[in-house]
């Protein structure tokens, strides 16, 4: 097993590294300079001149890319936003654990109600129920996130009222009680958190359908019922634990899409976190807060990619030798 973690921590170092030049090139390969941006339009060349030569920017672009990887590598040191002027690495301390705590909550939801609905519609293969799963599966899994999220705003914030239409606390959060504040943030991370788990749900709960489905008409499952084996054990115990392997694979494949969501729901949301200072960024071509939120969203994707060879590897010690 330690071998295995090995050699998977070094394919994902070379993917970082690989994952951060290439960003760092197409961001400088885009047409228009960053001192564009976050300077008024007008101002004098001099100036433009100026600021350039202080971030960096009139230095060729190996140069540049040598001084940020030198200052992360050696001092961790993200640089300065262009428009805030601020510390990226404090701008990612104060954006990253609100992106976990959004995608975290969105991958249990996903797990808990994906594996349920899954292993249920197995069960009741072939009837109403098993069809009413995979059908609002399908539609679920089809529809772009982007627009689930503005219908939900729409239907459960703006007409029923049952949740806060953006941001992450209300305004009176300060002056609540500390109960009453974690009611408050769970309350805006309700619906947010639904709608980016929304197609993870879906998928989730058809691999497992298939994969209890494929378990249940094994040898060994047959062979545990003749010997009186009550069925909610065969279920949890023989068929669930062999469908299991192929969807920790699915989760592990479809961590990119979460990041990668989080960043599509935030911004519809309003939610402070990294994804949404990532789409900020993207408009005013601030290229330390885009290379920093790069790097790090490759580093909670390989983390969790890896993470899940792991957890499958311990349920089939085979996967080790992929």
């Amino acid at each position: 097993m330690l071998r295995y973690v090995v050699r998977r921590l070094g394919i994902a170092a070379v993917l970082l590294v690989g994952l951060l030049t290439l960003v760092f090139v197409v961001l400088h390969a885009l047409p228009g300079d960053p001192a564009d941006r976050f300077l008024d339009p007008d101002a004098d060349p001099e100036v433009v001149q100026h600021a350039r030569r202080a971030y960096g920017l009139d230095a060729p672009l190996p140069v540049q890319y040598g001084r940020w990887l030198h200052a992360f590598l050696l001092r961790r040191d993200l640089g300065h936003s262009f428009v805030t002027r601020r510390p990226v690495g404090t701008m990612l301390r104060e954006a990253v654990p609100n992106t976990v705590l959004l995608a975290g909550t969105a991958l249990a939801v996903r797990l808990l109600l994906g594996i349920t609905l899954g292993t249920w519609a197995a069960v009741q293969r072939g009837r109403g129920v098993d069809r009413a799963v995979l059908g609002i599966a399908l539609v679920f899994h089809s529809i772009p996130a982007f627009w689930l999220g503005t219908m939900a705003i729409l239907l459960f914030a703006l007409g029923l009222g049952w949740f806060p239409v953006s941001g992450m606390e209300s305004l009176d959060h300060a002056r609540l009680a500390p109960a009453a504040r974690v009611a408050d943030t769970l309350r805006h991370l309700v619906l947010p958190a639904l709608v980016l788990a929304a197609g993870g749900i879906a998928s989730t709960a058809r691999y497992v359908r298939a994969g209890v489905v494929a378990a249940l008409a094994h040898e060994s499952v047959r062979t545990a019922r003749a010997r009186g084996t009550p069925e909610r054990r065969i279920v949890l115990h023989h068929a669930l634990r062999n469908a299991m392997v192929p969807v920790i694979h699915l989760i592990g494949l479809s961590l990119p899409a979460l990041v990668g969501g989080a960043l599509v729901i935030e911004t519809l949301f309003a939610w402070p976190g990294m994804g949404r200072l990532a789409f900020l960024a993207i408009g005013t071509r601030d290229y330390p807060v885009l290379l920093a939120t790069t790097w790090l969203s490759g580093v909670l994707v390989v983390a969790g990619s890896l993470l899940a060879d792991v957890a499958a590897a311990m349920l089939d010690p085979r996967q080790q030798l992929a």
